[in-house]
């Protein structure tokens, strides 16, 4: 599938995986490596993906998100996490950075970074999870664009995956996306209403 409209038009979150059919990892691969064309603040990309796939994992994953089946039905899971110290000037992204605006245009926005994310808790998290929620998003139209079903999860202990993969105390849990290929024993939901531009748009 190649058409921007028809990705977007075809991607659903689908509740139910065919168990028996399995992800293989060029595909899983493929699919990241496209996702992370997504932007992200002064293209720091401070985020990382837990990718779930064994069965002992998927295990210690279940009841963490409430038990809900996709968990065991998908055959890859990934733990969408940001990174609330990511703007940090000694991150390695920065240097990627640099090589576009040079030293002197780095500092100026290492500066700027401290200003708009290091005064409370509350925008070190913002940072976190809308650049988490920029590649989540891409990861699932990168997914159709392979082929592949997913389904965002947001019903989750949060702090509990933080703790049972060993997540830093920075690296801010955003989201599951679970991947596979849907159950066709199983029926979609049709799609319900999206609100459309004269409902959300106001114009000033």
């Amino acid at each position: 599938m190649t058409n921007l409209k028809e990705i977007y038009e075809n991607r659903r979150a689908v509740n139910f995986f065919d168990k028996d059919k399995k992800l293989d990892n060029n595909t899983l691969e493929n699919i990241i490596n496209l996702a992370v064309l997504a932007p992200s603040a002064f293209n720091l990309q401070p985020w990382k993906i837990i990718a779930v796939k064994s069965e002992e994992a998927k295990k210690r994953l279940h009841p963490l998100a409430f038990n809900q089946p996709k968990i065991l039905e998908a055959p890859v899971t990934l733990i969408i996490a940001g990174d609330k110290a990511g703007y940090l000037p000694d991150k390695e992204a920065w240097s990627t950075f640099a090589a576009q605006a040079g030293k002197e245009g780095t500092e100026g926005a290492k500066q700027f970074a401290q200003i708009l994310y290091d005064t409370t808790e509350e925008r070190k998290i913002k940072f976190a999870e809308s650049n988490g929620g920029l590649l989540g998003m891409s990861i699932m139209y990168a997914a159709q664009y392979y082929g592949v079903d997913s389904h965002p999860i947001n019903g989750i202990d949060f702090d509990g995956i933080q703790k049972e993969f060993k997540l830093d105390e920075n690296q801010n849990v955003v989201m599951l996306i679970a991947l596979g290929y849907f159950d066709k024993s199983h029926e979609l939901y049709p799609r319900l209403k999206r609100y459309n531009y004269s409902e959300i748009v106001s114009e000033i």
